[in-house]
């Protein structure tokens, strides 16, 4: 199977301080590929530096077959490749009302039909086109996770990198939205890159995941290994000893 996502030994470091220490990952095409560690393990730095939003000092990115360098300016790459943040208030501007913050990727990425596409999108996600015209302070938490979702989607990404999409939500919204994630991932064959630090939404979403910590990647395994606890290193056991009670059945008809 071929890989959608490419990481050879990235190092990234912020004022001599190495955030990521020689990171390699290859992810396949179709792949839901989940990272956990504590906070602080570099999860969430390696989802910026894949994105763009932090370069990386060395090391080698290849994304859909094409390599990168640490800077990036091509417009291709931020089609390829989106993100979906944690934080669902502050992802998305206050003063902008959702038809301008599905319709400000579309401009940039020179997409026409942009009301066909909008309109499109909201059903994705679950909205309707009432939502179309109102402002991101006037949804819930869970609807503004869904508008950011939906802004991700819209320029049609074959990567989704995921940082922790539902852990500001409340548990019955947390389900919803990754139901609608994994719906999207198999209607469309996106690849998914999640960072999470439950296992059990890494459980429930991944077929294989890492675990990082101190900026490295100490161990990597499927998810079926780690329900049979068959894992190599003493910390993989403490946080899974951490999350006690996490395996639930995975329920993908969602």
């Amino acid at each position: 199977m071929t890989s959608a996502l490419s990481i050879t030994d990235m190092v990234v470091s912020f004022d001599g301080y190495r955030a990521l220490d020689t990171v390699s990952l290859d992810v396949a095409t179709g792949e839901s590929f989940g990272i956990v560690g504590e906070s602080g393990s570099g999860k969430s730095t390696l989802l910026r530096a894949v994105a763009g939003l932090n370069g990386f000092d060395s090391g080698t990115l290849t994304v859909d077959g094409r390599r990168f360098s640490g800077r990036r300016r091509d417009t291709a790459f931020y089609r390829t490749v989106q993100m979906v943040f944690q934080d669902p208030y502050g992802s998305l501007h206050p003063r902008q009302t959702v038809d301008r913050l599905l319709l400000e990727p579309l401009a940039i990425h020179g997409f026409a039909d942009a009301d066909i596409r909008i309109a499109r999108a909201l059903d994705e996600v679950g909205l309707g086109s009432g939502f179309r015209f109102r402002f991101s302070h006037q949804l819930s938490g869970g609807q503004r996770q869904r508008i950011a979702i939906a802004r991700a989607l819209i320029v049609e990404p074959k990567i989704l990198l995921l940082d922790e999409p539902t852990s500001a939500l409340d548990a019955s919204i947390q389900a919803e939205i990754l139901n609608l994630l994994e719906q999207a991932r198999k209607d469309r064959g996106l690849t998914f890159v999640m960072v999470s630090h439950d296992l059990a939404v890494i459980s429930h979403m991944c077929d294989r995941l890492a675990v990082m910590r101190y900026g490295k990647m100490v161990e990597k395994m499927s998810v079926a290994e780690l329900r049979g606890r068959d894992f190599s290193t003493d910390y993989t056991r403490e946080l899974l000893v951490a999350s006690e009670g996490f395996v639930r059945p995975a329920d993908r008809s969602g």
